[in-house]
């Protein structure tokens, strides 16, 4: 039996960003004919480059710019946090001109077709407080509270990212204790003692 096509390959992928790896390993082709293939698909529309080696298909329909996060940051884990994630739990308004992100990795921000997207490296001992969004399950995202603790601990360290939120709506299902508890895990005491400073001001503005 002959080698898949590419066309052939990305139909036993699942979802709607890959990776040309992935997809020459399906085709048991080599990187640079199935990168090659990709870039022909792209030319019809078909597919699009988001960096290389990374691929989307804008036109599906369970494509989000959200579940190219984990593929940005090869060999380390990330998550959605920050204003993007308040903004997806109901908190702010306002969309995000950039989807934020936090990282084992190191800080940065990467611009694509899609979106510019800015990551931000988080401490082992901060790194949690995230889960699935939605029945999908393609990106993983901060809980209300955790993105919340997030926004702060950035904008207490140096540079004050975050330094002024948008207006805040909270939920009755949203709990300060638990923020409290997030920012607990913060272990340098000047930037614990700011987050949960600000913590106690928004609780008391809500």
């Amino acid at each position: 039996m002959g080698k898949r096509t590419v066309s052939q390959a990305l139909q036993l992928i699942i979802r709607p960003v890959f990776t040309t790896r992935e997809l020459s390993v399906l085709r048991d082709g080599s990187l640079s004919s199935t990168s090659q293939s990709l870039s022909r698909l792209e030319n019809k529309g078909l597919v699009r480059r988001l960096i290389r080696g990374v691929w989307c298909i804008p036109s599906d329909p369970r494509f989000s710019p959200f579940a190219v996060v984990p593929f940005l940051v090869p060999g380390h884990r990330a998550y959605v946090s920050f204003i993007t994630a308040l903004h997806l739990h109901g908190i702010i308004e306002q969309i995000p001109q950039v989807i934020y992100a936090a990282t084992t990795g190191h800080g940065r921000t990467i611009t694509t077709d899609i979106a510019t997207y800015s990551f931000h490296q988080l401490m082992p001992e901060i790194f949690c407080g995230f889960d699935w969004y939605g029945n999908r399950q393609d990106f993983l995202v901060a809980a209300p509270e955790k993105a919340l603790v997030d926004s702060l601990y950035l904008s207490s360290r140096k540079g004050q990212r975050f330094g002024v939120f948008p207006e805040l709506s909270f939920s009755s299902s949203f709990s300060f204790p638990s923020a409290r508890k997030w920012a607990k895990r913060i272990t340098d005491d000047r930037i614990r003692g700011c987050v949960l400073k600000k913590l106690r001001n928004i609780e008391a503005r809500d």
